[in-house]
Order: C-alpha cells, then sequence, then structure tokens
C-alpha cells in the first residue's frame, strides 16, 4: 500500500484530503508538528508526500530541500502562493509538481496516481537512520545534524551503522571488530579504541558530544 504524508499547516484542509485519499485504498497521514518535519518524515517512510509552502517556523522550501538530501520520495507542492517566483523555487528545490489551492480533490488524485506510476517501483524510498536529530545516510555514508554535514570513513560509517541499529542496547567490542575486520582475532584491542575516540572527536565538532557512551567492561551504545 502507498503512504501519503501531507505536511498542510491548515488543519481542515489536511484531514479533508486524508479523508478523500483513504477512499482510494492510500494510508495517509498528516503532521499536526512542524518543528521536527524531516525527522517525521524520515520515521514514516511516505510514497509520497504533499507538501504546503507557508508553514510554521520553517516554510516548505526549506523542508523540501532538507528531504531532497535523504531521499527522491515524489512531492507534490499544495499552495495558494503560485506566483512564478514561488513555482520556480519549488521545482529548484525539489519538488516534482504544483497544485495551486484552491483546488479539485480529483485533480489532486489523478496528480498523486499518475506521480505514484512515474516513480516506483520504489527508487523513491529513504535510505536512512535517524537517531535524536543525527541522520545517517546509507547511500552516500554521510551524517548531518542540524546544518553540519561529515563525510564518514568506511569504519566510522560501519559503527555509526551497528549502533544506530540497535540504539539503546550496547554493542560488544567483539560485535564492532567483526562487523569492522570481519573477525575479532587477530586485532590489537587498541585499534578499535583508536577508531572510537576518532569518531567521537568527530561528532563533538558538529555538536554531537557524548553521543557514543562507553559500557565498560561490556561496550558502546548511543541511547
Amino acid at each position: 500500500m502507498y503512504k501519503i504524508l501531507i505536511i498542510e499547516d491548515d488543519l481542515i484542509i489536511a484531514k479533508t484530503i486524508c479523508a478523500h485519499l483513504e477512499k482510494w485504498d492510500y494510508e495517509v497521514k498528516y503532521l499536526t508538528e512542524f518543528k521536527t518535519v524531516l525527522e517525521q518524515v524520515i520515521a514514516y517512510d511516505p510514497s509520497l508526500i504533499l507538501l504546503d509552502i507557508g508553514l510554521p517556523f520553517f516554510n516548505g522550501h526549506y523542508w523540501c530541500a532538507q528531504i531532497r538530501q535523504v531521499s527522491k520520495v515524489p512531492i507534490i507542492y499544495l499552495s495558494s502562493m503560485s506566483d512564478n517566483i514561488n513555482i520556480v523555487t519549488a521545482m529548484n528545490m525539489g519538488g516534482d509538481d504544483f497544485i495551486t489551492k484552491p483546488f479539485d480533490l480529483t485533480v489532486l488524485t489523478a496528480k498523486v496516481q499518475a506521480l505514484l506510476r512515474r516513480s516506483y517501483a520504489f527508487s523513491g524510498q529513504i535510505q536512512v537512520i535517524e537517531h535524536k536529530g543525527a541522520i545517517l545516510n546509507l547511500s552516500d555514508t554521510t551524517l548531518k545534524y542540524q546544518e553540519e554535514k561529515l563525510e564518514l570513513t568506511k569504519n566510522e560509517f560501519r559503527i555509526l551503522k551497528l549502533l544506530f541499529e540497535n540504539s539503546g542496547k550496547i554493542v560488544s567490542r567483539e560485535e564492532i571488530m567483526t562487523v569492522l575486520w570481519e573477525s575479532d582475532s587477530f586485532i590489537d584491542d587498541n585499534t578499535l579504541t583508536v577508531n572510537i575516540t576518532r569518531l567521537r572527536k568527530r561528532l563533538e565538532e558538529i555538536g554531537l558530544k557524548n553521543y557514543i557512551l562507553t559500557k565498560k567492561g561490556l561496550g558502546y551504545l548511543v541511547e
């Protein structure tokens, strides 16, 4: 089932679209909190996004650009701000279509169906893991936090991926070494410590202080 996410400040419009698209057997969700839009997009992993421009805190153009850094998910703008500048900006930010308010729900449905047909099989799905605002991109091995972005080494990426996939759980040193070097034998234990120390320093530089915790004698975790 296709999943559609509505990012619309007008709750009446959002509920109306939601009720209509559910009749077409889509799974539909609309946001009510607009400070953490990117995190909510990642958590829901939609097949398509309907995006308003006039949102609280940051506008739709900002969020479109943020989403495009982690996903190719289809995005249709819905806005009364239909002047040429906003339409051009929407396309430049990564939007796939633009529907001017007010609009007919049957036209909206037709455009949603057409864009879904063009976009899948599932080339738009998000390839990221998010934890406490830090976004690990599995496609290009980068880590993004707020406005900062780290290009990770192979070992740094493997360590963070393992910790993210086991967030809240202690990952043993032996398990990490096996992932890094495909063996926990013949590896100087200090080598892992050096890797963790170097990674922690890089995380601190982008504001993630004390992000990786040590559990003495057990291993490491992100809470």
